[in-house]
């Protein structure tokens, strides 16, 4: 029996647009070899060299030449408010990823966290949110350790 053949992403563009997109959760946007599907249907292969962090607004390149961007998905999170640099200095202390606003903190939900952060004073919210975290300090996307 012949198969389709499957349309193939192997490589990347950072902050482009696109025509058509797949929406990915935080998880979801860390990720070397996997089979997608965008909004539209079409479906793809993700083949990379490494595994990479992808953000919201990246897209992939498939070996056509189309261009699906990718959509940070809507998921738990806890918004934060209070004595941000101090409730920051506590999520960063536990290696929690955080989207760091003007006037709030973002986190995946966790109800340990929740708690803590509540024992420290923080007015916390549970809601539904595109979770776009801080990259890692040594470089683009996720750090995943001290082995710098």
């Amino acid at each position: 029996m012949n198969l389709p053949l499957q349309a193939r992403a192997g490589s990347i563009l950072r902050a482009t647009p696109a025509d058509d997109a797949v929406v990915l959760d935080y998880e979801g946007r860390f990720l070397r070899r996997k089979r997608l599907t965008s909004r539209a249907g079409v479906s793809f292969l993700v083949d990379l060299a490494e595994t990479i962090s992808l953000e919201a607004g990246d897209a992939f390149q498939l070996d056509d030449g189309r261009l699906i961007g990718v959509v940070a998905a809507m998921e738990p999170c806890l918004r934060i408010h209070g004595p941000l640099p101090r409730l920051a200095w506590h999520i960063g202390n536990r290696h929690t990823p955080c989207q760091i606003e003007a006037d709030h903190l973002l986190i995946r939900a966790d109800h340990v966290l929740e708690g803590m952060l509540r024992g420290l004073g923080a007015q916390v919210t549970p809601t539904m949110a595109a979770f776009n975290p801080e990259g890692g300090a040594y470089g683009h996307g996720r750090t995943m350790g001290h082995s710098h």
